[in-house]
């Protein structure tokens, strides 16, 4: 096998990613698990995950695409898969509410060229990010049992391989086929209320693209469809603003998770419109 690495146009991104097709939703989920990295400790099984990405790209008169979109993700029992609403912290004692992700709008801007694993059958996008800023709850003295440290530094390690066929095929406005591998070391959810408790959440999760919102796991479909149908489509134009984060969230919807309410908390609940 003879593999290369390759700049590609930022257009064969756009069809692996999501669409050329502005008028669609596309759709990828994943399912992994999340487990503590604690030093001189065991590692321990905390959660299974199960999660969701819809999206579209919009060509913008810059040349590129403007990439929008909203992900989930819930933190599953990870013997019986079902969704966590509330997590007794093994380090604490103490059960708390749990906060599912519910980012939206996750946005981007893809122009120019980016490199990729080519070879005739597959090509591998390998994406290598090292967030790290200020944690927005650190300023906050009410938060500090929710927040480690003043900084969040992480580590997301994504390989994305579609086939090289499809990538070239004219006439196809996205992949028919993609697999995705998502390693993440990270610091303690926010809702974990860890405090300064040493340690980190590793991830590690596969997934892949699928054609329609009916293909979606029916754990997902069915949260969407009774409590966030915000998540059926993505979002129809770039939207003004930072990006969503799970510091965000909680942040912003503090109060209900000390009133332990349903997470993630009903569209209607939100008041959030397009």
């Amino acid at each position: 096998m003879n593999i290369q690495v390759q700049e590609v146009d930022a257009q064969q991104w756009v069809k692996t990613r999501s669409s050329l097709n502005s008028n669609e939703s596309n759709f990828l989920i994943w399912t992994g698990k999340i487990y503590s990295f604690v030093p001189n400790e065991k590692r321990q099984l905390l959660f299974k995950i199960v999660g969701m990405s819809v999206s579209r790209c919009i060509a913008n008169t810059e040349g590129g695409w403007n990439f929008i979109s909203r992900e989930l993700t819930y933190y599953l029992n990870p013997q019986t898969e079902e969704i966590l609403r509330t997590w007794e912290n093994p380090w604490t004692g103490e059960s708390v509410t749990v906060m599912h992700v519910a980012n939206s709008p996750v946005q981007g801007k893809f122009k120019g060229k980016l490199p990729a694993q080519v070879d005739e059958e597959n090509t591998t996008f390998v994406f290598d990010i090292f967030p790290n800023y200020p944690n927005p709850l650190a300023e906050d003295p009410k938060f500090a049992e929710y927040c480690p440290t003043p900084i969040y530094q992480a580590a997301e390690l994504f390989k994305i391989t579609v086939p090289t066929a499809d990538l070239i095929n004219s006439e196809l406005a996205s992949v028919t086929e993609l697999k995705l591998s998502w390693d993440r070391i990270g610091q303690w959810l926010p809702w974990m209320k860890m405090g300064q408790q040493p340690g980190y959440l590793i991830y590690s999760a596969t997934g892949s693209k699928v054609p329609s919102f009916k293909e979606l796991p029916p754990l997902l479909q069915t949260e969407i469809n009774n409590r966030v149908p915000l998540y059926k489509q993505a979002p129809t134009a770039f939207i003004e603003g930072e990006d969503m984060t799970s510091w965000l969230y909680f942040q912003k919807h503090f109060p209900a998770y000390l009133a332990g309410e349903t997470f993630p908390l009903h569209q209607s609940e939100l008041g959030v419109m397009e």
